[in-house]
C-alpha cells in the first residue's frame, strides 16, 4: 500500500510543540490517517520528496516561513507540487501549504492587507461551494481557527474559490477534482489556538487588537475539521 505523505514545511513553535505536538500529529488524528501509512517528509529541513507517482496523497503542513521568501526548499516544493497535479494526486494544503500550492499555480501570494489574522472566526461559504462535492453539504457559515500573516491575493487561473473570511476572500481553493487548500488551520483545537494567541499577544497589541477578546471567542471547530476529514475519506486516505 502506497504511502500517505505529510509533507512538513515548518515546525510550530518550541512552547507549543512541547506542550501539545506538531504539525503532522495535529494533521493525522484530525484527518484519521493510520500511522502506518503517514511518512513525515520535513522539506524545509532538506529531506526529499518521494515521486508523486508512489504515494497515495500529501498534506501540506503550516510554517512560520513566509511564501515570498522563495526559499530553496519552499520553491522545490513548488516544483513537487506541479507534478503532483499532473499526476492527479490527491493533495490538501493547509496556510502554508495553501499558500505554496496557489504560488506553485501561478497564483500570488503576499502579506494579508490589514495585518496578520488569528482567532476563531467566522467562514462563509461561497455559492460555488454549493456545488463542491467536498462542501455541498456544509453550513452557509462555520468557525474556523485561523493564525497568519501572508494570504493569497489572487488564486491560479482556474481555482474555484470556496469559502472566504471578512478579510481573506480565499479562505478555502479547490484547483482541480484532487486538489484542495485551506488557509485556516482544521487540525487545530481550541487548546492549540489559544496557545497561539497567547504567544503572539504583545504582537496582536502592538497592532491594535485586543488578545483578550480574541482568546474569549475561541471555540470549537468541529465544520472546519470535517472538510479535513471529508477530504481523506473522498479520496482513500482516512480510515472509515
Amino acid at each position: 500500500m502506497k504511502p500517505i505523505l505529510i509533507i512538513r514545511t515548518g515546525r510550530a513553535p518550541d512552547s507549543i510543540r512541547a506542550r501539545h505536538g506538531d504539525f503532522p500529529h495535529w494533521l493525522r488524528l484530525c484527518a484519521a490517517l493510520s500511522p502506518l501509512r503517514v511518512k513525515v517528509v520535513d522539506v524545509a529541513a532538506g529531506e526529499s520528496l518521494p515521486p508523486s507517482k508512489d504515494v497515495a496523497g500529501a498534506l501540506i503542513t503550516g510554517s512560520a516561513a513566509m511564501v515570498t521568501e522563495r526559499a530553496a526548499w519552499s520553491e522545490r516544493t513548488a516544483g513537487w507540487i506541479r507534478d503532483a497535479m499532473d499526476d492527479h494526486l490527491p493533495l490538501f494544503g493547509v496556510c502554508y501549504g495553501h499558500q505554496l500550492m496557489a504560488h506553485a499555480l501561478g497564483g500570488r501570494v503576499d502579506y494579508l492587507p490589514g495585518g496578520r489574522e488569528i482567532g476563531t472566526l467566522p467562514i462563509e461559504l461561497t455559492p460555488a461551494a454549493g456545488h463542491d462535492p467536498l462542501t455541498e453539504r456544509l453550513p452557509a457559515s462555520f468557525r474556523a481557527h485561523t493564525t497568519h500573516e501572508q494570504s493569497v491575493l489572487e488564486p491560479p487561473s482556474g481555482a474555484t474559490v470556496l469559502a472566504r473570511s471578512a478579510r481573506d476572500p480565499h479562505h478555502l481553493l479547490r484547483y482541480g477534482p484532487n486538489a484542495i487548500s485551506v488557509q485556516f488551520h482544521p487540525e487545530f483545537n481550541a487548546d492549540v489556538m489559544r496557545a497561539y494567541i497567547r504567544r503572539k499577544h504583545q504582537a496582536m497589541q502592538r497592532e491594535g487588537s485586543d488578545p483578550l477578546q480574541i482568546w474569549r471567542e475561541v471555540a470549537a471547530t468541529p465544520i472546519a475539521r470535517r472538510i479535513l476529514r471529508g477530504f481523506g475519506l473522498r479520496h482513500g486516505l482516512s480510515a472509515a
